[in-house]
């Protein structure tokens, strides 16, 4: 590449409106709590690029994220994260993979909802499929011919009352899951722990291929990124975020699809599990959801009376409900306090969340509590404190 090529390159990726999203996306060690702590208190997270390195190193950035931002600043793609970022842009304009960014109103309303969902998401296929009803189904990489013949016709049943199914293009359950929605043209969303542009496991090149026809494909990391063993449990969090509930269809003791359905129970979704054999090892995983209080399924009806109290998702720009609101933080408190009342709002937060969240150290955090507990602002509640 001559130096006006990538003089060009450089300044069309800089003028990108997504640009600023690759960016927050490829930060090293912003990590899922940082990143929604983030969320939380600032109106548009696009502010932190424009921080400067007090401010980067008060919220506790560490050095290679804030020298990131710095070269953004400097318009210095030459910086390695940021060329990371550029390249990735490349190869999605290369490939036509979209790109779903925090504040894009096609951005999934549910999965908005969880704790530290993704600032950016990559996807191949259709996008509209992400704002319909989704019921994610997951199970067994080794599983029995029966649980591969129950995921198909579930799957099937699914779409024709109008779901889409979601699961994590895995071997076994997974996979059986996106067949059976796509042979009753029906539409699936295959979840990825790997770039888009990385099919795994090569058995489901095919389907990979298939799938965003009709659904589509979805992943957390950028293009070119291959299969590593911590990637899927983070995937899992997503299949789950997505969907409205999870159906797990076989699984053993072991089961990465406990995680999945573990996720679901910490994000607000239903569990189903659908009991098997007594001396099937790949069905125990299931009895003990059940035991733990997952609705036994026998019937897709099974699933649509759970689901049928469900209200419309939030579609706000921050995933949060409009019915209720926190008590207004008084004008008269400094900056720290009135930062201290906004990262515990709804919920109850101890010492090391409220440093994480606001930046503060512990000994100013405590000087801060101290005064909103005489003013009768925060209780000291059972793990820790509280609007008052």
């Amino acid at each position: 590449m001559t130096d006006t090529t990538a003089h060009h390159a450089a300044d069309a990726f800089l003028r990108a409106s997504d640009a600023p999203w690759l960016l927050i996306g490829h930060l090293p060690g912003l990590g899922d709590h940082r990143w929604q702590a983030l969320v939380d208190h600032l109106p548009d997270p696009l502010e932190l690029l424009d921080f400067d390195v007090a401010t980067l190193k008060a919220l506790g950035l560490k050095p290679p994220a804030r020298e990131a931002i710095l070269a953004w600043q400097h318009g210095d793609t030459n910086q390695p994260t940021l060329a990371r970022a550029m390249a990735a842009w490349q190869r999605c304009e290369a490939l036509n993979i979209q790109r779903l960014h925090w504040a894009d109103p096609d951005y999934p309303a549910l999965l908005r909802e969880t704790h530290g969902a993704p600032p950016l998401l990559y996807l191949a296929g259709q996008r509209d499929v992400l704002s319909r009803p989704q019921l994610a189904m997951v199970g067994s990489r080794k599983a029995t011919r029966a649980g591969l013949e129950h995921a198909r016709q579930f799957a099937r049943a699914l779409t024709e009352r109008g779901f889409v199914v979601t699961s994590g293009m895995a071997l076994g359950i997974d996979g059986a899951a996106h067949q059976g929605a796509l042979d009753a043209n029906g539409a699936t969303i295959g979840v990825l722990g790997t770039g888009i542009d990385v099919p795994y496991p090569a058995a489901h090149r095919a389907l990979a291929r298939a799938i965003p026809e009709r659904g589509a494909l979805l992943s957390e990391y950028p293009p070119g990124t291959r299969a590593r063993a911590g990637h899927f449990p983070r995937r899992n969090r997503l299949i789950s975020g997505l969907s409205q509930g999870t159906l797990v269809v076989e699984a053993n003791l072991k089961s990465g699809s406990l995680i999945t359905a573990r996720l679901a129970l910490e994000q607000g979704r239903e569990v189903f599990a659908i009991p098997g054999a007594i001396n099937n090892p790949q069905a125990r995983g299931c009895h003990r959801l059940i035991r733990q209080g997952a609705t036994l399924v026998e019937t897709v009806d099974d699933i649509e009376e759970e689901l049928a109290s469900w209200g419309p998702p939030s579609t706000g720009p921050s995933g949060s409900s409009a019915e209720a609101s926190p008590p207004p933080i008084p004008e008269h408190l400094g900056a720290r306090e009135q930062q201290i009342l906004r990262a515990l709002e709804f919920e109850t937060c101890s010492t090391d969340a409220l440093c994480e969240r606001t930046g503060l150290t512990a000994d100013v955090l405590m000087q801060s509590i101290l005064m909103l507990e005489l003013e009768g602002l925060i209780l000291t509640v059972p793990g820790g404190y509280q609007r008052g």
